[in-house]
């Protein structure tokens, strides 16, 4: 006989207990604070400040030139694509914008557009390559930074070009601790964010990056919502070599491939909770994961921590970012 009296319940049955789930964005955020927080305390423990005015400007700025080329590989990512010709484009149009203006104020638009232009057609051989010629992403955009790098190591040495004074404004002028260019990072993140969550041609990506033979049967164009995507991301990326020209007074062959912009846009991406599968994520996420990293880089500047394991401390925080959120996926399948 069963002593303990039975709790019954007007379902029939007893409710589940309710488990809170944090999204990926949301998880990244709160990684974003705990580091704000932990960060902070070492610092302090060393003498130093992490907050204050001087590093509030250092993360953002560290933020800028990865913020511009993270969004705009958010972009291919969620179509289910990729792209490692960035960083050598980013160093091609920094070179670009500032042999084109050569130190002249009167061409500073010249310059800008010119770079920005060179970089849509990068991305639209990228896509080209990946929708006609039926190339793997990954093998596509690999060779096209090869052949990049080829020109920059056939032509260039060093830096060249000028860029004029008022132009720098761009890579130096803040308002209070926010440098202006960051608020060009949140307009480009804004517009991105428009385009994937308001417009049919966002709506198509997702499609796309879910699964590409569904979305074609539906009657979405692949191909030209990759190409899309490609040019996109490769505008954003030529967009970043305006601002570094901006910020060196110069344009850098190097610039992009000395700081891993390729790989890192790419764990910024994945950081803020985007597939690498593609059809899921988004540029909010992407934001977090860009902040993350730069407030990463910031902390172990001030602690003065060995190049190596800051390598090793990144890696270390992708894999198990991958690791939670993969595990997260096939639990709600197997649920």
């Amino acid at each position: 006989m069963n002593l303990v009296p039975e709790r019954t319940f007007s379902g029939g049955t007893a409710p589940r207990s309710r488990k809170i789930a944090l999204t990926p964005t949301a998880t990244v955020y709160l990684a974003l604070v705990v580091l704000l927080v932990v960060g902070s305390v070492l610092v302090a423990l060393k003498g130093g400040v992490l907050l204050d005015q001087g590093g509030i400007l250092t993360i953002l700025t560290r933020a800028t030139a990865l913020g511009l080329i993270a969004v705009g590989q958010t972009l291919v990512i969620v179509t289910g694509s990729l792209d490692l010709s960035v960083a050598y484009l980013v160093g091609l149009c920094s070179l670009v914008a500032a042999e084109t203006m050569a130190g002249s104020g009167a061409m500073v638009v010249p310059g800008v557009l010119l770079a920005v232009a060179l970089a849509a057609v990068v991305g639209l051989v990228n896509g080209l390559v990946i929708t006609v010629l039926k190339a793997n992403a990954f093998i596509a955009t690999l060779g096209v930074a090869l052949v990049l790098r080829g020109y920059l190591e056939h032509n260039y040495t060093g830096p060249a070009g000028s860029v004029p004074r008022s132009f720098q404004h761009l890579g130096y002028d803040r308002i209070g601790p926010v440098p202006v260019a960051a608020l060009l990072v949140l307009l480009v993140a804004a517009g991105a964010w428009w385009y994937l969550r308001r417009t049919r041609g966002g709506y198509h990506m997702y499609a796309v990056g879910g699964d590409v033979e569904v979305a074609r049967l539906s009657g979405v164009r692949t191909g030209r919502t990759i190409v899309t995507a490609h040019v996109l991301c490769s505008v954003a990326a030529g967009l970043a070599g305006v601002f570094l020209a901006a910020r060196l007074g110069s344009g850098a062959p190097y610039v992009g491939t000395d700081a891993g912009y390729d790989l890192e846009s790419i764990a910024a991406v994945v950081l803020g909770g985007t597939a690498l599968a593609g059809g899921r994520g988004g540029v909010v996420g992407t934001v977090g994961g860009v902040l993350l990293l730069a407030t990463l880089d910031t902390v172990f500047d001030d602690l003065a921590v060995d190049p190596f394991f800051k390598d090793v401390v990144r890696g270390v925080v992708l894999v198990v970012a991958v690791a939670l959120y993969a595990r997260r996926r096939s639990s709600r399948r197997s649920a």
